[in-house]
């Protein structure tokens, strides 16, 4: 149980680390939160294949493997579909209702950080399930570390697009911890489904890994892309998605 617990507060505790990072960060110009944007666009999109889609795949059998294609597919389209949800999400925020009906740049950020907080339950999931019985705890704790590297970013690049739709600091706050917490509960529920959770487990990082993919193309590459600054952001994404190669190389 100590090691659940200690895992789960490593990857909660990373999120919250980025957070105060993107809170240090969160007057950047342009030219730089465009290529810091640019940097998390490449890590997500390493992290949506390497991390969740392609363990998916080697989970099942060739068989078995159209769950996690209909993962992802499915994934997107829950992606696609929210997109009417985000005015409804002014409560969260505490922004007008309208500003939220004629502003489709805060409707735009609010579904990026849905994607990030969709994708916190299965990857602790993951988590999880690899503490169980009969487990490498080497792997595990492999995971764990891989897991929170990732959160860092993620947990930074959360911070400044709702500082400048307007959220206040407070709310941002409360919101990352939020997602650091449904990580956490994927982490436990994880380790106690067991067997059903390593059943399930494919469809549901193949789910969050379509999620991943859907924003980081539909949103945050052509964020990166509208200032002029778009040369810089994608060497950033290159630089991101070796990153975190590398760091799987590292740790293999």
């Amino acid at each position: 149980m100590e090691q659940i617990f200690m895992s789960a507060s490593a990857l909660c505790i990373a999120t919250m680390v980025g957070a105060v990072i993107g809170f240090a960060v969160k007057e950047l110009p342009h030219k730089w939160n465009d290529a810091m944007l640019g940097y998390c666009a490449g890590i997500m999109l390493a992290a949506s294949v390497m991390g969740l889609i392609v363990p998916a795949l080697e989970m099942c059998s060739l068989q078995q493997s159209w769950s996690v294609a209909a993962g992802v597919a499915v994934g997107a389209i829950f992606l696609n579909l929210l997109d009417w949800l985000t005015p409804h999400l002014h409560h969260v925020t505490g922004l007008d209702i309208e500003e939220h009906t004629h502003n489709s740049r805060i409707n735009r950020i609010l579904l990026f950080v849905m994607a990030i907080a969709l994708h916190k339950f299965p990857e602790g999931m993951a988590a999880g399930v690899s503490m169980g019985p009969g487990t490498d705890s080497g792997n595990s704790w492999m995971v764990t570390f891989g897991l929170a590297l990732q959160n860092i970013p993620e947990g930074m690049v959360i911070v400044p697009p709702l500082i400048l739709a307007g959220v206040s600091t407070l709310r941002t706050i409360l919101i990352s911890l939020a997602i650091g917490l449904l990580e956490v509960v994927g982490v436990w529920a994880g380790f106690a489904l067991g067997a059903i959770s390593n059943m399930l487990l494919p469809a549901m990082l193949g789910f969050a890994g379509g999620a991943m993919l859907y924003v980081t193309s539909d949103e945050m590459i052509p964020e990166t892309h509208a200032h002029g600054y778009q040369k810089q952001a994608t060497y950033a994404l290159l630089a991101g998605f070796m990153t975190l190669l590398l760091v799987e190389k590292a740790f293999e």
